[in-house]
């Protein structure tokens, strides 16, 4: 078994963020409460929390883009996440950092975007055409 990540997030409704993890990032459902709601995300764990309110979030300066902080994710296979862009776009999400290749031609180049759920949590999905590259410095 490949290791996986365990995720605790909040969110501000359990219904919305339901629909947006599973009909549109196509999650599984796991184990759910009225409180919460566990979640397949590639293989990964999610638990969305109800809280009243979340967090506001800040931003880091990365190739041009203003990355917020914090923000979670996958690294998927490059052609998984180019079929989930085409996903994304067809759903006509609003992306925070639109699709597009970072670091072009230099160490670490990765295609990448950026988008939020419906409790303002931000995502972040990458990948690596070479995955050598994923912690190359």
């Amino acid at each position: 078994m490949h290791p996986r990540f365990h995720l605790a997030f909040p969110v501000t409704d359990l219904q919305a963020a339901r629909a947006f993890y599973v009909d549109v990032l196509g999650c599984r459902i796991g184990r759910t409460d009225t409180r919460w709601i566990d979640l397949d995300l590639y293989g990964h764990q999610l638990s969305a929390h109800l809280v009243d309110h979340t967090a506001l979030a800040g931003h880091n300066p990365v190739d041009g883009d203003a990355v917020p902080v914090p923000h979670f994710g996958v690294i998927l296979s490059w052609e998984a996440w180019h079929a989930l862009a085409d996903r994304l776009r067809a759903a006509g999400t609003a992306f925070v950092i639109e699709p597009r290749i970072r670091f072009a031609g230099e160490v670490g180049e990765q295609a990448t975007m950026f988008l939020k759920d419906p409790s303002g949590n931000c995502l972040e999905f990458k990948s690596f055409q070479d995955d050598s590259q994923v912690f190359a410095t």
